[in-house]
Order: C-alpha cells, then structure tokens, then sequence
C-alpha cells in the first residue's frame, strides 16, 4: 500500500530528529505525521490512528522494543541503538 510508503519515509526521514528525553515517541510520530500532511486522530485501541482520504482509518501503536508485536495492527518502532524508527505495517509475516 503506497501510504505505508509515506508513512515510513516520514519517520525514517522526519523533519525533526527524535530525543527520547525530550518527547515520547508517540508524541515525535504524531508531530511527523501531521508535519508531512497527515490528520492523525485519537484511536481508543491504539496510540493514534491516520484518516485518509477515503475516510479509512489506518492504527498505530509505537513501541520502544519489536518483540511480542501484535500484528493486527501497524507499530512504529524505535531502536534506541540505531537511534532510527521503523515502520511494521500491519498483517505483515513476523521473523
């Protein structure tokens, strides 16, 4: 799906650097999203959801760690060691 496209560029490539003892990561991924256009919405079984266009709803959870990953949903990850974030769409096989 191209939005997941989007959507990880933006976090791979944000438009402000993520400091984890500045902000939480949920709060760094919303600025993100809505930075590159985004509307980023509250979610009540997820950290926060994205409305397209088609008024589809697309829901996130973010997490500082990849395992144990619920996979009916899409994570935004962050490796602290790599100090980068990843995207982990949902449905997605799990290695």
């Amino acid at each position: 799906m191209q939005i997941f496209k989007v959507i990880e560029d933006t976090i791979t490539k944000p438009p402000i650097p993520h400091e984890p003892y500045k902000q939480s990561l949920k709060a760094w991924a919303m600025y993100c999203l809505r930075d590159k256009g985004f509307k980023v919405v509250y979610a009540q079984n997820a950290d926060f959801a994205i409305e397209t266009k088609g008024a589809e709803k697309l829901y996130f959870k973010v997490s500082n760690s990849s395992e144990d990953l619920d996979n009916s949903i899409s994570w935004i990850v962050w490796d602290s060691t790599k100090k980068s974030a990843t995207l982990i769409p949902k449905n997605t096989e799990s290695s």
